[in-house]
């Protein structure tokens, strides 16, 4: 299987999410990456594929949503950064300057983190989603300061114009400790 492309729904209840994963499974050949509640009692279901399966599956999981649908994205060629940093197990190493991008939508902070990864070089730390943060989501980055720099500035474009922009930072030299609690 081809786990290029993503596709995400997030939920307003957990009952439809379950419903909503088991119909995105059925309904073509992808690979579940996460089905989990989230904060505020939502819930979430990222799959993977190839992008016509990944496109049919949230389509046709999105149907039976029952009006709780929040947001549904599908993106083609993901970046492969994106892929590594959700739900990061291991550290990576910081490399300079440190990049910060936070947004009320888990969904459209995906689409964020792959904007920044394609705009410049730099290595994605973590994508956090909505896990123990209110329902929010948040990517961390880190490379030189002009690619954070454009990196950050790509992310904040993909959020603002959604309208869930919560904030974007860039610190060029972070103390060593900021980076420990990042990574």
């Amino acid at each position: 299987m081809n786990d290029k492309s993503i596709g995400l729904i997030e939920l307003s209840s957990v009952a439809a999410g379950f419903s909503v994963a088991d119909t995105a499974l059925k309904a073509g050949n992808v690979k579940l990456l996460l089905s989990r509640s989230i904060c505020s009692g939502k819930y979430m279901v990222l799959v993977a594929g190839e992008t016509a399966a990944v496109e049919a599956a949230i389509e046709t999981a999105t149907e039976v949503a029952n009006g709780c649908l929040i947001d549904k994205i599908t993106i083609a060629n993901l970046h492969p950064d994106v892929f590594q940093a959700i739900g990061r197990n291991s550290p990576a190493e910081p490399n300079g300057a440190l990049g910060i991008v936070e947004s009320f939508n888990v969904a459209t902070l995906v689409r964020a983190a792959d904007a920044a990864a394609k705009a410049a070089d730099v290595q994605l730390l973590e994508v956090r989603l909505a896990m123990a943060l209110g329902g929010k989501a948040f990517f961390t980055c880190t490379g030189d300061v002009s690619s954070v720099q454009a990196a950050v500035q790509a992310a904040r474009n993909v959020i603002s114009e959604a309208g869930v922009l919560v904030n974007a930072v860039v610190i060029p030299r972070p103390h060593p400790d900021v980076y420990r609690e990042v990574i």
